[in-house]
């Protein structure tokens, strides 16, 4: 969370490489609407504020992440090598 004094209050939905998926406005819902809407999306809710996150949940997305698809194998004849998204680590 990021208080920006003099800016309108939104949840912004993040991937596993910190690029932004959603911004959702919060101005015009109460604290109990928030708070249902962080469940939906799949938040954890601890007991108390010093209680541990359970494992299954310290890095769980708010929503699935998307299928990465395998890199095409570059044709027999070719010899030039698959091009890669500048962006994506080639580890992930």
């Amino acid at each position: 969370m990021k208080h920006l004094p003099g800016a309108d209050p939104e949840l912004v939905l993040l991937n596993h490489r910190y690029e932004e998926l959603e911004r959702i406005p919060l101005s015009d819902m109460t604290r109990e609407e928030i708070n249902q809407l962080v469940q939906k999306l799949g938040f954890y809710r601890k007991e108390t504020p010093d209680a541990p996150v359970p494992e299954e949940f310290r890095f769980a997305p708010a929503k699935p992440l998307p299928t990465l698809q395998p890199p095409k194998a570059p044709a027999a004849d070719s010899e030039t090598p698959p091009e890669r998204d500048n962006k994506e680590h080639p580890d992930l």
